[in-house]
């Protein structure tokens, strides 16, 4: 059984982010994915992917100039996945203060703050955050999965993933956060989910076996809510 949508995945390309990595993670767990500015595309899309490398201003200046703003906001609760990665998660927040105070999508509330480990520390940790942390349940679940049902169901406890950035994302609800991370003396949200929208700080596509978990469980979510792919 198939769905009539012609792009299954979609990878917003506005000019900024690793998209062909992404493309391939995808390709790897066997669902094919469309590097799309198109509209009608992203509102086709069963799930939509934001990437992104790169400063904040500039990239919401490019979604700004592409128009696609409103075709992202207006799949805010719909039976569409939206998923962003890095900068893309953090362009789904409120705004950032990297290099003056920019405005996001402002689909999940907070600010995006700049990681500041502490000075007064002998060896303080550099930024930007380039290389591997580990992720954890923030609410210390003696569950053996406390991710189950998520984007991060079968992820260990304590993963290492991939990180490359100097800013974070600080949602108002911390209901939302499924994963916190450390850096430094810094603990901050590495990932969550809130309704239809998933983001994470790290990037699964750079994070070997584990991170392609997380695109596994994309497929999952194509097979069991659009049907599109054959069993």
């Amino acid at each position: 059984m198939t769905d009539d949508r012609s792009h299954p995945v979609v990878i917003i390309d506005y000019g900024m982010g690793n998209l062909f990595s992404v493309q391939q993670a995808f390709s790897k767990v066997g669902i094919p994915a469309t590097i799309t500015s198109s509209k009608i595309d992203i509102m086709d899309a069963m799930v939509v992917v934001i990437p992104g490398v790169g400063a904040f201003g500039d990239a919401m200046n490019a979604l700004h100039k592409l128009d696609l703003v409103s075709p992202i906001k207006d799949l805010i609760g719909s039976n569409t996945l939206i998923v962003g990665i890095c900068l893309g998660m953090e362009l789904l927040m409120s705004e950032s203060e990297e290099f003056g105070i920019h405005k996001g999508l402002d689909v999940v509330s907070g600010p995006v703050v700049r990681l500041k480990p502490n000075p007064d520390d002998k060896k303080p940790p550099k930024v930007p955050h380039v290389g591997w942390s580990r992720i954890c349940s923030p609410n210390d679940s003696p569950d053996e999965d406390p991710w189950q049902d998520t984007l991060l169901d079968s992820v260990p406890q304590d993963e290492f993933m991939y990180f490359v950035h100097s800013y974070y994302v600080r949602p108002l609800d911390e209901n939302i956060i499924l994963s916190v991370s450390q850096y430094g003396d810094v603990e901050f949200c590495s990932s969550f989910s809130k309704g239809n929208i998933f983001g994470c700080q790290f990037h699964p596509e750079r994070s070997g076996i584990h991170g392609l978990t997380i695109y596994e469980n994309i497929y999952a979510h194509c097979n069991e809510k659009t049907k599109y792919i054959d069993n």
